[in-house]
């Protein structure tokens, strides 16, 4: 059996709904899946987030599509406003200078030009230092500092700030401390959108199943908060919604020792091992104490040494030629070059 991906069209549904629970505007992250998109925008009314010009085709419909730029330039500004996108994240000065002169020359041409403009917030990192993780956005005292005239752009329908703490964040989610510490009363009271990005932490072998209800508690805590001033709460899940609707199913190839050697990689199926990481659990995995329970590593096909699912998994009697399934395969399961491996099938299921 070849090794592929299976995607479940329900669980992303209900994935989705829980979170539309609890925002007033859903953008799904698209580079965590695209495939998860299309279930999305024929299914529901979520927006998309969208890093990369190349990812517009993933969306039909450009109007939900939110835009988040880098380095970009007049010309691509109004190629996209002329796809019909007018949702953008901004997340430094002179990107935000070249819009604001673009729509100025444009809006000269036509009179009804408006967007919807989210300026990226540089939140404190809490992080140990280590020199991995670019910290996107600008300090807060810049972007209160373009509000009030950015306010009264007539090319501006709707203003936001946009802050985003990294994937998988369970511990950072003292949301209303944190907007009330960036900004002062008078800057937020002039906002019309708060996005608070994705972070939305899914299920592991090396994360804690207890956080998510106590997360979404917290979520609408800050969205009862911002209702009281009229202000729209935005989220972009990505990995929330996509991970737990994808299995990775592959087939044992060899097992000696302790040893469960697998016909895929991490380096075609799962580069979040290596990235964040995170480890993939695996269906019918046992603990510790389990009767009958012993432990394996779990290695990929490829002599990287780096390549490994799992460290430990402790299963039951496992034998070659046995179907090997991870869970919450979903996300970031983007393949490399790497050994020249194959991009798997995904086989979308109800």
């Amino acid at each position: 059996m070849k090794p592929f991906f299976t995607l479940s069209k329900s669980k992303v549904l209900q994935q989705f709904n829980i979170v539309d629970s609890v925002a007033d505007i859903t953008s799904y992250s698209s580079k965590t899946n695209p495939l998860v998109s299309s279930i999305l925008e024929q299914e529901t009314n979520c927006m998309f987030s969208i890093h990369t010009e190349n990812e517009l085709k993933n969306i039909t419909n450009h109007s939900r599509i939110l835009y988040l730029a880098q380095a970009w330039t007049s010309n691509q500004i109004t190629c996209l406003l002329n796809k019909g996108i007018t949702n953008f994240v901004v997340d430094n000065e002179p990107d935000l200078n070249i819009l604001i002169e673009t729509l100025r020359t444009l809006n000269s041409q036509t009179n009804n030009l408006q967007i919807t403009l989210l300026l990226r917030t540089k939140l404190k990192e809490n992080t140990l230092k280590t020199e991995k993780y670019f910290v996107f956005g600008m300090p807060s005292a810049t972007v209160a500092s373009h509000i009030p005239s950015l306010k009264s752009n007539p090319n501006i329908k709707q203003l936001g700030i946009h802050f985003h703490r990294k994937t998988q964040n369970m511990a950072e989610w003292n949301l209303q401390f944190e907007l009330e510490t960036m900004f002062p009363k008078e800057i937020i009271e002039l906002v019309d959108i708060i996005n608070i990005g994705g972070g939305l932490p899914s299920f592991y072998a090396n994360t804690n199943r207890n956080v998510v209800d106590s997360i979404i508690k917290k979520i609408d805590k800050f969205k009862q908060f911002l209702k009281k001033q009229n202000i729209k709460l935005m989220l972009e899940p990505g990995r929330f919604i996509a991970a737990p609707a994808g299995k990775l199913h592959t087939s044992i190839t060899r097992i000696y020792e302790n040893n469960i050697l697998v016909n895929a990689s991490i380096y075609n199926t799962d580069l979040d091992a290596i990235i964040v990481p995170v480890k993939l659990l695996v269906q019918d995995e046992l603990q510790k104490s389990d009767k009958n329970a012993k432990p394996y590593i779990i290695k990929g096909l490829t002599p990287c040494s780096l390549d490994l699912f799992r460290y430990r998994v402790y299963l039951k009697n496992p034998k070659e030629g046995d179907e090997l399934v991870f869970l919450n395969a979903g996300a970031y399961n983007f393949a490399s070059e790497f050994c020249d491996l194959e991009k798997l099938e995904t086989k979308f299921i109800d």
